[in-house]
């Protein structure tokens, strides 16, 4: 067997860093701890003042299955009883509740989950509310009180507002209003409290926020481990947490997102908490459809006697374009199309990927098809590159007869064949490293399309082949005991591989010959590990390396037998060796030749040494 050692140069550069890419992602798994002992921790340091319910408190609060309770308030009916009231409009379904007057959950009409059921965001035993001093000089969460309920009231626009009131028997009334719009996803959230400094202690707002993420993705582990994790907007920058189970906001924060893959559930305050604290946790359970439960906790000072909070709830998806236009600043970086040590393809995804996916889509309602002609589209600007690495490869060719009896000349003196190759390949013109260029321009393209891919919720249930939905992995085998980490075989990751695989085998016979093991094997080893880092990947991402990988074998098969003349390459390789006029050598050529020369000396002496023994 013969392969380019070039080649697998940057074949290795990219397994490199496709492994730090995962390990990085990976990370976070390590993170996982007790819960309940990073949750104490934190709000300890946080001393945010929580009470305690008392029991005769906690007699008084039932939720509605457990029937009616005594109402803490005075001035409302004896009996409370948990009432849901229902708002509508083109996108969700709004579940109000008057224990806590908040939301309880919001059904999204138009995405399904795993089980082909509405996708729904938050449940009856989330908690959203705030601490409020009670008659008798005892402090309450409002998720656990019961307010009165007015009726829907529609607005000339088509906007509803449902409003919540809860009045102590010393007239300190408390409202909260919610609005939903047309076709947005925000939903607005005032809270009117009067006579603040009796409701509040030392007029602060202790905002509790507790809620539970649920599986909505084929791979629960993947949206898990992967896709979860937690945005804020603090000190007007935009950042998150994924491998960290908690974060103190020491600096004004507007809004904070619970995110999964496809969708999340965030809380905005349009004058900003002063500070707070979240702790999350990931479901170590990969069997569960439990992803993760957070419990947040924020601060905000209140002026004045009397006054209006402003917040606002987004419930929806994590579409770049929604959340562009309908929510605060910065919210659809919870899109993560490049963060961190990858945020340099964050510009290439914002600015080409995405207006280029859009307008194809706009004409083309496959998918699929959509995928192939963007990766045509790619290769058609790389092009002029990827050319200039097909003619070194074709003058790799033409001179690997000559490298061949050179290296039979030298026979075991590795460093003098390396000395004598670079000198071979200076007088042709020839660049030793050109073979790299296509595996190392791959890299930002394809960590690009894994970040776009991974979080475009467009592609979400749509079908292309056998595969019924680009956003998951397209597994034709399964089993349920994992094996190395594997219970599935992704058929697009196959094809992926298999075309990686004649790719290499096609650049071996252009190459010369290798002795050493590590470089001669590398062409199977390589697809083998393609199929561990893919296996779990999204369809669309595995569907376009395969199509990446065909073009590059058409292209290689008809530049190398049909557009490049090999004798005419010989000749002028000939001719520029005939020509006195010697080519400077490159820095990296002279230190290479001063790195060769000097351990052949070394192995001379060494050579020297034992034969005097």
């Amino acid at each position: 067997m013969k392969f380019d050692k070039n080649t697998v140069i940057g074949f290795v550069l990219l397994a490199v860093l496709f492994f730090a890419y995962f390990w990085n992602a990976n990370r976070q798994a390590a993170a996982l701890q007790a819960y309940e002992q990073k949750q104490k921790d934190s709000i300890a340091k946080l001393n945010i003042g929580k009470v305690a319910e008392t029991d005769s408190v906690k007699n008084a609060i039932t939720t509605i299955n457990n029937g009616p309770s005594v109402a803490i308030n005075s001035n409302q009916p004896s009996v409370q009883t948990e009432q849901i009231k229902i708002v509508e409009n083109d996108l969700f379904k709004v579940e109000f509740t008057n224990k806590g007057g908040k939301i309880r959950s919001v059904t999204l009409k138009k995405y399904r989950s795993f089980d082909s059921s509405l996708v729904k965001l938050g449940n009856k035993t989330d908690q959203i509310g705030y601490n409020i001093n009670l008659t008798d000089n005892k402090a309450e969460n409002t998720n656990d009180l019961f307010f009165s309920s007015g009726e829907v009231v529609t607005s000339k626009e088509g906007a509803q507002t449902i409003s919540y009131s809860l009045t102590d028997s010393l007239g300190s009334p408390v409202t909260h209003s919610f609005t939903v719009y047309p076709n947005k996803y925000m939903i607005d959230w005032n809270i009117g409290l009067q006579n603040v400094p009796k409701l509040l202690t030392n007029n602060q707002l202790n905002f509790v926020w507790k809620t539970t993420t649920s599986q909505h993705e084929k791979s629960a582990a993947y949206e898990r481990q992967q896709m979860s994790n937690i945005c804020f907007f603090e000190g007007g920058e935009f950042d998150y947490i994924s491998s960290n189970t908690e974060h103190q906001f020491e600096k004004p924060t507007n809004w904070m997102s619970v995110v999964q893959q496809f969708f999340n559930t965030t809380l905005v305050a349009k004058n900003n908490f002063n500070n707070g604290a979240v702790q999350w946790q990931r479901n170590a359970v990969d069997t569960s459809t439990e992803l993760a439960k957070i419990d947040a906790q924020f601060i905000m000072n209140v002026s004045g006697a009397n006054t209006t909070v402003p917040m606002q709830l987004y419930y929806g998806p994590n579409d770049f374009n929604v959340l562009k236009s309908q929510t605060p600043p910065e919210m659809q970086k919870i899109v993560n199309l490049g963060r961190d040590l990858y945020a340099f393809v964050r510009p290439i995804n914002k600015f080409i990927i995405m207006p280029i996916f859009d307008l194809i889509t706009s004409f083309i309602s496959s998918y699929g098809w959509a995928i192939l002609l963007l990766t045509i589209f790619i290769r058609l600007i790389t092009a002029p590159l990827m050319y200039g690495s097909y003619v070194s490869g074709a003058k790799m060719k033409v001179l690997r007869p000559e490298l061949d009896e050179l290296k039979k000349k030298m026979g075991s003196d590795q460093q003098g064949y390396a000395m004598e190759q670079m000198k071979l390949f200076r007088e042709a013109g020839v660049n030793p490293l050109g073979g790299c260029l296509p595996a190392l321009l791959q890299i930002p393209i394809f960590f690009a399309l894994y970040s776009f891919f991974n979080t475009n919720i467009d592609l979400r249930g749509q079908a292309f082949l056998w595969s019924n939905d680009l956003s998951v992995f397209d597994a034709v085998i399964t089993w349920k005991t994992s094996i190395i980490g594997i219970s599935h075989i992704s058929m697009f990751t196959i094809t992926a591989v298999i075309t990686s695989f004649l790719i290499s085998i096609y650049n071996m016979g252009n190459t010369p010959t290798q002795d050493n093991p590590a470089l001669k094997y590398m062409p199977y080893i390589f697809p083998f590990i393609l199929f561990f880092v893919f296996n779990n990947l999204p369809a669309a991402l595995t569907w376009y390396y395969t199509v990446s990988n065909l073009i590059t074998l058409i292209l290689q098969f008809v530049i190398q037998k049909f557009i490049l003349d090999h004798d005419k390459i010989l000749a002028k390789i000939q001719e520029k060796r005939k020509n006195p006029k010697v080519k400077t050598k490159s820095k990296w050529q002279e230190r290479y030749e001063q790195m060769m020369e000097s351990q052949k000396k070394i192995q001379e002496m060494k050579a020297k040494t034992s034969g005097k023994k």
